[in-house]
């Protein structure tokens, strides 16, 4: 579990953006298990790479769909794993109001999810990401919109998960970030490590 915090225009949105392989460096590199992704000696490398990660931006996409297609997000709903998708839904803390939806899953959200709260939206686009199982979570200001109760069920759900998960955390809420094993502070383009227990 990564945090990283910083003010505005101090780079964590790069920083999140050279994670992922969208920008080549400058200078320097970026290495997965010693490997270049961008290297021409390793041409699989940047692919298998992305295929691991999945993001959460603040600012979630919703088409005006229904709940869990907006949720499994290009799978047929007739080719959708229900029981995968329980467990993502329970995990987001996104369950219980969609039982309580007249159609359920089938309900649709409205052109850019108009029919939601920011939190409900922030929620269906955690479920997403964990319908999707992927190894490498980054979560960039994706629980901003949720009470601290809320952010905190959500956080220990997915430290107690059984996939392992490795998780990178952008917040602004400085209290967000104390699940995390490490934070670091982008500043003047220097990053610097804090210890959680100072947070």
């Amino acid at each position: 579990r990564i945090g990283i915090t910083g003010e505005t225009g101090s780079g964590k949105s790069t920083t999140i953006d050279l994670i992922m392989g969208l920008i080549i460096p400058s200078h320097g590199s970026i290495l997965v298990d010693g490997k270049n992704i961008h290297s021409e000696k390793h041409p699989n490398m940047l692919t298998a790479w992305q295929s691991s990660i999945v993001h959460v931006p603040q600012n979630i996409f919703l088409a005006d769909t229904s709940i869990a297609e907006n949720i499994v997000f290009g799978i047929p709903y007739e080719e959708i794993d229900f029981n995968r998708l329980n467990i993502a839904c329970k995990k987001a803390k996104i369950y219980d109001f969609i039982s309580n939806c007249s159609k359920g899953y089938k309900t649709f959200v409205g052109e850019r999810g108009i029919r939601l709260s920011g939190g409900q939206r922030q929620r269906i686009a955690i479920a997403r990401a964990l319908y999707k199982k992927r190894s490498f979570l980054i979560l960039d200001e994706a629980t901003s919109a949720l009470d601290n109760n809320t952010e905190e069920y959500i956080m220990k759900n997915l430290d107690s998960s059984e996939e392992k998960i490795t998780i990178i955390m952008i917040a602004h809420r400085l209290n967000s970030l104390k699940y995390c094993d490490r934070i670091l502070h982008l500043s003047n383009g220097e990053l610097i490590e804090k210890e959680v227990k100072n947070i």
